[in-house]
């Protein structure tokens, strides 16, 4: 029966169309949901809260041979997850300490900068989704890794380096990610990028001014305070999503 759904934390076109049987395309390219479809832009990026127009299931025969054996593949399925990693650098640039013999008490904290972070790469991984183990590998130059993973998998634990003194567990929570046009959003990916900012403010507070300062200054873009169009854009290119 047709339905009007309304999106939980957590929820995809893709995880919705997966736990109803239906292709993501089926829904997502739906009248009803072009509306929907316009303002999100992305299948894999809802908000709580978002509307989903669920259509009737429609069954589909397919003629084959009898007494042969046929393999069907359902289309997306499984799903894709895309990372890509980066750590801090090791290295700091201090500078030398300012003052003189005849300035004996003037004394200057040396400021320590860090070097812009860099990609972790060839980074050994296992990737666990629901407690199942269901992808392990290296990443790429970049940091990157992709795995295949069900539309319907909730949290996630990645595992970096197991075993040695480098060993780095993040903890992932798989379609979490707010729209980048919502202030949630922008704050998620401001945290993923380094930039502490609180994540459940629905308002534009000191707090996420500061963040979102602190990110236009590293990226040497006009520093704002506000979310506009050139520091969103920046985002999505660095953050992705």
């Amino acid at each position: 029966m047709a339905e009007d759904h309304e999106v939980q934390q957590g929820e995809s076109i893709g995880s919705i169309a997966f736990e109803r049987g239906f292709f993501w395309e089926t829904i997502w390219n739906h009248s009803a949901n072009s509306a929907l479809k316009e303002k999100r832009k992305d299948p894999d990026v809802l908000m709580a809260g978002d509307v989903v127009h669920i259509p009737d299931i429609t069954l589909k025969q397919q003629s084959a041979a009898a007494e042969s054996k046929h393999r069907f593949k359902r289309k997306g399925v499984p799903g894709k997850l895309v990372l890509v990693l980066r750590r801090s650098s090791k290295k700091v640039v201090e500078k030398a300490e300012e003052g003189t013999a005849s300035d004996c008490w003037d004394f200057r904290e040396p400021e320590v900068k860090a070097v812009p972070d860099e990609p972790d790469a060839n980074a050994p991984y296992v990737l666990y989704a629901d407690g199942v183990e269901v992808a392990k590998g290296t990443t790429d130059g970049n940091g990157r890794l992709e795995a295949k993973l069900s539309p319907a998998a909730r949290n996630g634990v990645l595992v970096l380096r197991r075993g040695t003194p480098q060993e780095r567990t993040l903890e992932l929570n798989f379609r979490h990610m707010d729209p980048i046009a919502e202030l949630p959003g922008i704050c998620k990916r401001l945290v993923n990028l380094g930039y502490p900012c609180p994540t459940d403010s629905k308002e534009l507070t000191s707090d996420v001014r500061a963040a979102l300062s602190s990110f236009q200054r590293a990226n040497s873009l006009k520093v704002t305070g506000e979310p506009d169009a050139a520091t969103q854009s920046k985002l999505k290119e660095l953050h992705g999503g």
